[in-house]
């Protein structure tokens, strides 16, 4: 009998079971496991779709006792062509003659994607659990985990064309399973929003869906407001899936050490949270502990203004006229004055939406415009400590009447700095001191439009 690399794993588990019924008779001195050892010992020397035939061979037999020692060898050849320095772009070459299959032997040359990949369409044969092991195999060798989640996604959509609803589900779960050992940086958010979509489509488990948002959280920093704007589950009447971006916020801000979290991808995720409670405000079927939870999901630490955050308070207020005024201070009890521009402080003191307790103290409010005009006008400031001899922080905002002397108007202020030869220096108070609320660039929800 012949031994080729079609029949090889078929004569080697044949081998193997003669061995241990220890038949002795010409046909197990014909297919001798020896035999067959000696026979693999060149398969350096196999062509690439000798290889894919043998590993059919394996798949075919994955289940049966003996294939592990035969895989291992034909996935061992397969992952060193692969992760070779130099790119195999010829899968028709025998391996005897290296460089005819490489695309250079120049290892500073710079291959492209397609010239890394092409060997994704002759693996989509493999069986889902088949597939477990191979891609198992790659990552244990150190294969690149951007071209290995490429061939997970890449498989995933051709193998479930026509596919049934159960083949989907476990191609689905071993492909998320895999993904979930790769770098958070190999698979792109798209990739990862997409999947996703699809798990809810097929109504997959629970544990699954966990196991993507668990593979979302971490690079959230890379998604758009358009990622978040997912549609509600059945049986719910939201506007949008809140709970879904309160898991991923979560994860985002828990990871621990399986990321790092520093101050810029932490602002990318804060402003594009903040656009989404813009969006959600409006949404009538919204509960008020629902919007408190998205509220309080940040810390107020890592938020450095509050405009957009009141905003879109002042929305979900306005859409919820009828809710109790605990409620009402629940909400609103996590903006910080502090952090509101003079123009959203005083449309606050007048916003009769808001309950009262919510509102700042009129001193505050002044002595945070005077502040503001000061940090936009270095120069104000020192000719105010030259005509008072103290800086104004530390003069006690308490004393309404020192304060009072204090706060000149803007017009009264500048035609005294022009008597005095200042002229020009306050020329610009007002173009920057004093806009109305209508006229900044305010993000409107798509759910208004």
């Amino acid at each position: 009998m012949e031994l080729a690399s079609s029949n090889v794993s078929i004569l080697y588990s044949a081998a193997q079971f003669l061995e241990m019924e220890e038949y002795n008779n010409s046909l197990e001195k014909s297919i001798s496991k020896r035999n067959v050892e000696n026979f693999l010992e060149g398969i350096r020397f196999w062509t690439w779709f000798e290889l894919m035939e043998a590993l059919k061979q394996c798949q075919e037999l994955f289940h049966s006792k003996g294939y592990l020692t035969i895989l291992n060898k034909i996935m061992d050849e397969f992952i060193e062509r692969l992760a070779s320095p130099c790119t195999i772009t010829s899968p028709y070459t025998c391996s005897s003659n290296r460089s005819s299959f490489k695309f250079s032997c120049d290892t500073s040359s710079i291959i492209s994607f397609s010239e890394a990949t092409w060997w994704f369409e002759h693996l989509l044969f493999l069986k889902i659990d088949l597939l477990d092991n191979v891609i198992r195999k790659m990552i244990s060798h150190d294969f690149d985990h951007y071209v290995v989640s490429k061939f997970l996604l890449y498989y995933h959509n051709l193998s479930c064309v026509g596919a049934s609803q159960d083949v989907k589900i476990e191609t689905m779960k071993v492909v998320i399973n895999l993904l979930s050992l790769l770098d958070n940086a190999s698979v792109s958010c798209k990739d990862l929003f997409n999947l996703n979509r699809v798990a809810i489509s097929l109504k997959i488990s629970k544990f699954c869906r966990n196991n993507i948002e668990s593979l979302i959280g971490p690079i959230l920093d890379q998604v758009t407001i358009d990622y978040l704007l997912l549609p509600s589950p059945l049986g719910k009447d939201h506007a949008y899936d809140v709970e879904f971006v309160l898991r991923v916020m979560k994860i985002f801000l828990l990871g621990g050490g399986s990321f790092e979290l520093n101050l810029n991808r932490v602002k990318r995720v804060v402003k594009m949270m903040d656009l989404f409670l813009v969006e959600v405000a409006p949404d009538p079927h919204l509960q008020p502990c629902e919007f408190e939870e998205l509220v309080t999901v940040l810390p107020d630490s890592v938020r450095a203004s509050h405009d957009q955050l009141y905003l879109a308070m002042d929305m979900y207020l306005k859409a919820h006229a009828g809710i109790e005024e605990k409620e009402k201070m629940n909400i609103c009890c996590t903006l910080n004055h502090e952090k509101l521009s003079p123009d959203i402080l005083r449309h606050l003191t007048r916003n009769i939406v808001f309950p009262s307790e919510t509102k700042p103290r009129s001193h505050v409010t002044r002595q945070s415009r005077m502040k503001t005009l000061l940090q936009e006008n270095d120069h104000l400031k020192n000719f105010f400590d030259s005509m008072f001899g103290k800086s104004l922080k530390n003069i006690d905002v308490k004393e309404d009447v020192v304060v009072e002397k204090i706060i000149y108007d803007v017009e009264e202020v500048k035609r005294f700095v022009e008597l005095e030869g200042g002229g020009t220096h306050l020329a610009c108070v007002k173009k920057s001191g004093v806009h109305t609320m209508m006229n900044n660039n305010i993000y409107l929800p798509k759910f208004c439009s």
